[in-house]
């Protein structure tokens, strides 16, 4: 996948249909399946995220052109602005009446990623969320004895050999400082990874639902 950042709050990249069938997709799930379009976005967008430290914050929207040979993907996020009642697209009306769109897949992707810009239904994210892979089931063990993790909301899957740690960083209950020390530790035993939450819902085994590192010690 080939990956420009447009901007700040603009990236844009390609994807070609070998990649996308590479990554387990087929091309008319694409088109005419939302659960699966939804899924390979995400894992898109994940990848973006490593390589080009593009954080999703708030509404998106999302231009979609279908070529022969892939797909070209402008995502840019919304801007409150400066009065914080209205939401502002950072490119300018001349670059938007030039970039075509591909209909179809837009509207299997709009109503869950565009969400009307409307002052009065605006939504933002609330939570920060990370997934973490552990190649050994000792790890999550020897991190489940670090002080500190219990108050952290997690859930642990299991897909193709491998465990998923998934933990969410809710914004009331985490200052930035501490989200980045929990990191840290976290990031001792574990690694990043591309997959999305999404696809390991659908397709790994959830093995523990809620408070991974204090179920872990009961029984290590």
């Amino acid at each position: 996948m080939e990956i420009e950042r447009i901007n700040d709050n603009t990236v844009k990249f390609y994807i070609s249909y070998v990649d996308i069938e590479e990554r387990g997709f087929e091309r008319d799930e694409i088109w005419y399946n939302r659960e699966r379009s939804e899924e390979l976005f995400w894992e898109m967008m994940d990848e973006v995220h490593q390589e080009e430290e593009f954080t999703i914050e708030g509404p998106l929207w999302i231009q979609v052109q279908a070529l022969d040979k892939g797909l070209e993907i402008l995502v840019t996020r919304a801007q409150l602005s400066r009065d914080g009642q209205k939401l502002e697209l950072p490119i300018s009306d001349e670059k938007l009446n030039h970039l075509p769109v591909d209909e179809r897949i837009e509207e299997l992707l709009d109503q869950h990623f565009n969400p009307v810009l409307d002052e009065n239904e605006i939504e933002f994210e609330e939570n920060l969320d990370f997934l973490l892979t552990f190649a050994d089931f000792e790890d999550l063990i020897s991190l489940s004895k670090r002080g500190g993790l219990d108050s952290i909301p997690t859930k642990l899957y299991s897909f193709e050999g491998k465990y998923y740690l998934f933990v969410e960083f809710p914004e009331e209950e985490f200052e930035e400082e501490d989200i980045d020390n929990l990191l840290s530790i976290l990031l001792e035993y574990g690694l990043e990874t591309q997959k999305t939450i999404h696809r390991i819902e659908e397709y790994g085994k959830l093995i523990i639902e809620e408070d991974v590192f204090a179920e872990l010690r009961k029984y290590f």
